[in-house]
């Protein structure tokens, strides 16, 4: 079981090596997330361990944004709206909290997805 967990820490590494600014799937180089952060406040969020999926999700809706399916008015209230939640569920101890801020990730990790998915044809079969 232990094993299983460290290769499970190493895809998540793996997973997240162009988090800091590596290679993008869009032909660049991705932005830091401080970077992303930076364009709707000059205050950054500190999401802990939940730095690359909240990542992730920003980034998705970033593509979304820079390819005219996303307003940067809608782009900066799921920012600030993942913010929010994450600092009354996601940052604390209590499990039923941070279950409800893991749910709640995940549901915006999948709507950015799905708005990526609108403007950038790498992620659209076929």
């Amino acid at each position: 079981m232990r094993g299983l967990a460290m290769i499970g820490a190493a895809v998540l590494a793996v997973g997240c090596a162009g988090c800091a600014g590596g290679p993008g799937l869009l032909g660049g180089s991705a932005p830091p997330f401080a970077q992303l952060q930076q364009m709707c406040s000059a205050q950054q969020a500190d999401y802990g361990g939940d730095t690359p999926a909240v990542y992730s999700a920003v980034y998705d809706a970033w593509v979304a944004n820079r390819h005219g399916k996303l307003s940067q008015a809608q782009f900066c209230s799921f920012q600030a709206a993942l913010a929010q939640q994450y600092a009354a569920h996601g940052a604390g101890e209590n499990a039923p909290a941070r279950n409800q801020w893991v749910t709640y990730l995940n549901e915006q990790r999948a709507l950015a997805l799905s708005w990526r998915a609108a403007a950038d044809p790498t992620l659209r079969g076929g």
